[in-house]
């Protein structure tokens, strides 16, 4: 599938797709609009089949990409919540491990906003 540019630069996207995996990983479930989202989709189901793997060279691929930030209170990390947690949940799911559910628009400018999370 053909990247969307979502009206940004490249290392703007970059960036802006870090944050939003990032915030996925630590919260399970955001709300931005609905291209963001299905764009997101890929990226985070990307970093759970690095996950389901577990070894250290998979770590590190993901540690290259997300942000390493603290969950809540714990002392756990988002990457150590992803190989803890969300990684072994999907141990026996081969594929699509999120789903996007469209809320309406935004009032502000009217952009069709939807919800990503994960797949229980």
């Amino acid at each position: 599938m053909h990247n969307r540019k979502l009206g940004r630069t490249a290392d703007h996207r970059k960036a802006l797709l870090r944050n939003m995996a990032t915030d996925m990983i630590v919260y399970e479930k955001i709300e931005t609009t609905e291209k963001k989202a299905l764009e997101l989709r890929s990226v985070v189901d990307e970093l759970v089949t690095l996950a389901k793997k577990g070894d250290l060279h998979a770590r590190r691929q993901v540690l290259s990409y997300v942000r390493d930030v603290k969950v809540g209170k714990t002392d756990k990390t988002a990457v150590q919540k992803l190989f803890d947690e969300i990684g072994p949940r999907y141990a026996d799911r081969k594929g699509g491990y999120t789903r996007v559910v469209k809320t309406g628009v935004r009032k502000g400018d009217a952009a069709p906003m939807a919800y990503i999370e994960f797949v229980k």
